[in-house]
């Protein structure tokens, strides 16, 4: 057995073991600390089957490799360059890139089109986003699933929830919601008022631990003061839920070792930091950090606790809402933003006015059908690398299992450059990968991160662990008036009228953000009166696109699911930017549906 690790954008970062001989056969490695000896779909079949760019190409026409590097190299001395970055392989190497735009005075960008609203709540709060161990999760007595589709996004997490009084809270009925004790299924984008009304709750009933806070949150009473602002009656209404309800929720939590386990659904919005920020001062009047089987896992930062050898200082762009019109070369590595960027027709003409976009990646897709220079990458498989995880402390060293004659990995892509334009100062891809792995801390054969701490925040919060948690004090949304009910409008035989419905844009199990499987459809309630297989026209004030209708009870009747693998999904998404972190807010948009 040969041993490397899954380099796919997930909170698993999976070991995988590799059976050598006449044929490649993978597994999982069942003493990994997220395995439990089973591989995804994605990983055992989707990334074998999917058909791989193997020809270079200029314009269309197939070159060899040189030509083709040497077509990057002309394009790279335009004065103003751009390196966008996807996420689809998150082992580290996919950084060194960054050190040829070093060299050149090049752009690279920043914020996230995932999850940096909810970490910059996080530091808002705790000043600094420590990762909760996993270990922890499974000594918790009550889990609260909030906003976070487990079984697509983190199905090696199910063994951590067994046996644990399990609650939901999410505007979707997915897989693990109807697998819960209880499932608050709450309007979109009210999570900020569940957490603060059950915040407020809890002082209420004088069930806040207040030994802890006047330790760690002194300003608690403030707080409080802040959450009787809230109308209860009102959000209650908004949310779509009642006092019972929230009453159950609180049963569940009420003097037992609790974990939320948050996902980056809350927070998709542009006041995805303040989502993030009220969740975790829930957290806090409860009195759940630093504490045993208690806390709030979100993503990770992957990297806290290393020195990056791949950080640079350099302009950046909003990656969210980058204009690759102001950049005479881009380049595209390992992303499609062409498909995956929020405001698909904005992002498609402003490539359109780049003078050379080159795509750097392993499958076609909308963003190399129009590029200029095209070439073939590596996959994980076929190269060394190290992979990090944001779900967990394990680091995994990536073995080359696989050869590879067409395409060339990150370091590869880099080294030709550097030799192109006699740069000088790059190291060797062993020392890269060596640097990594000896800054983790191990134990037997298992890396783990230098950031791991098995309490986080017993002694404290801020960089230091001695400063205070910081209550969220203030809220402003422009988009919603909570004055107004924004309640769905029926006629009398229930079949919903308001032409206004929800975006919500979630995961599917069968794709990676928009590699392998594409989806076609929209999914809606029965009660919104469309017929499953009809084709219609949906569209916002940013575009429109065709889907074919999906029924399901698992939605509310004001809202439509589109997962983000769909093609179409970004031609209604907004280009804007979260208030704090410059994060994508894919979900800030309602649509209306047209019969074709």
């Amino acid at each position: 057995m040969k041993k490397t690790a899954c380099g796919l954008d997930c909170y698993d970062a999976c070991s995988i073991l590799v059976e050598e001989g006449e044929h490649f056969k993978i597994k999982g490695d069942k003493e990994h600390f997220s395995g439990n000896g089973a591989l995804c779909a994605l990983l055992n079949k989707s990334i074998f089957e999917q058909p791989r760019i193997e020809k270079p190409r200029i314009d269309g026409k197939e070159v060899s490799m040189e030509e083709a590097m040497q077509a990057v190299a002309d394009a790279f001395r335009e004065t103003k360059s751009l390196l966008w970055r996807g996420s689809g392989n998150f082992a580290v190497m996919q950084e060194v890139t960054n050190l040829f735009m070093e060299k050149i005075g090049g752009s690279l960008t920043h914020g996230s089109l995932c999850d940096a609203a909810g970490d910059m709540g996080i530091r808002m709060g705790r000043g600094v986003n420590r990762m909760l161990p996993l270990e922890q999760i499974e000594k918790a007595e009550t889990i609260v699933v909030w906003g976070r589709n487990v079984t697509v996004t983190n199905a090696h997490l199910m063994p951590y929830l067994e046996g644990k009084e399990l609650v939901v809270i999410d505007p979707v009925k997915t897989a693990i919601a109807k697998k819960a004790d209880f499932h608050l299924q709450i309007e979109p984008r009210t999570d900020y008022y569940v957490a603060i009304m059950l915040a407020r709750f809890v002082f209420m009933e004088n069930t806040e631990d207040t030994e802890w806070m006047d330790e760690f949150a002194p300003e608690h009473e403030d707080f409080y003061d802040y959450t009787r602002e809230h109308r209860i009656k009102a959000i209650l209404e908004y949310m779509g839920t009642d006092l019972g309800q929230m009453g159950r929720v609180l049963e569940h939590m009420r003097h037992k070792k609790t974990v939320f386990l948050v996902g980056a659904g809350v927070q998709k919005y542009s006041t995805g930091s303040y989502t993030l920020q009220a969740i975790d001062a829930l957290a806090a009047t409860l009195g759940l950090f630093g504490k045993e089987g208690c806390g709030v896992h979100y993503l990770g930062d992957s990297k806290m606790g290393f020195e990056n050898p791949f950080a640079v200082s350099l302009q950046t762009v909003p990656k969210a809402t980058t204009d690759f019109s102001n950049f005479d070369t881009v380049l595209i590595q390992g992303g499609n933003p062409a498909a995956s960027m929020p405001d698909t027709t904005r992002v498609k003409e402003e490539l359109n006015g780049v003078g050379k976009v080159i795509y750097f990646g392993l499958y076609e897709n909308e963003t190399s059908q129009m590029a200029d220079i095209i070439i073939p990458a590596k996959n994980f498989f076929e190269k060394e690398d190290v992979r990090l995880g944001y779900g967990h402390h394990c680091v995994e060293k990536m073995n080359k299992v696989l050869e590879n004659d067409f395409g060339i990995s990150e370091y590869d892509f880099t080294q030709r450059l550097f030799d192109t334009f006699g740069f000088e100062g790059l190291e060797s891809e062993a020392s890269y990968i060596e640097n990594w792995l000896r800054q983790c801390d191990r134990e037997g054969e298992q890396y783990f991160s230098p950031a791991k701490e098995v309490l986080p925040y017993a002694e404290g919060f801020g960089a230091e662990s001695d400063d205070e948690f910081e209550f969220i004090e203030d809220y402003e949304d422009d988009f919603i008036n909570t004055k107004r009910f924004n309640k769905v409008r029926t006629s009398k035989k229930n079949k919903v009228i308001d032409d206004k419905f929800w975006l919500l844009s979630p995961k599917s199990s069968k794709s990676l953000n928009t590699q392998f499987f594409r989806d076609d459809r929209v999914q809606m309630h029965p009660d919104t009166g469309y017929e499953k297989g009809e084709k219609v026209r949906i569209s916002s004030k940013y575009g429109a696109y065709e889907f074919i209708v999906a029924l399901t009870e698992n939605i509310k009747p004001n809202c439509v699911i589109i997962t983000n693998n769909t093609v179409g999904v970004n031609f209604l998404t907004p280009s804007i930017l979260s208030e704090e972190g410059d994060n994508a807010c894919y979900q800030e948009v309602k649509v209306e549906i047209e019969r074709l």
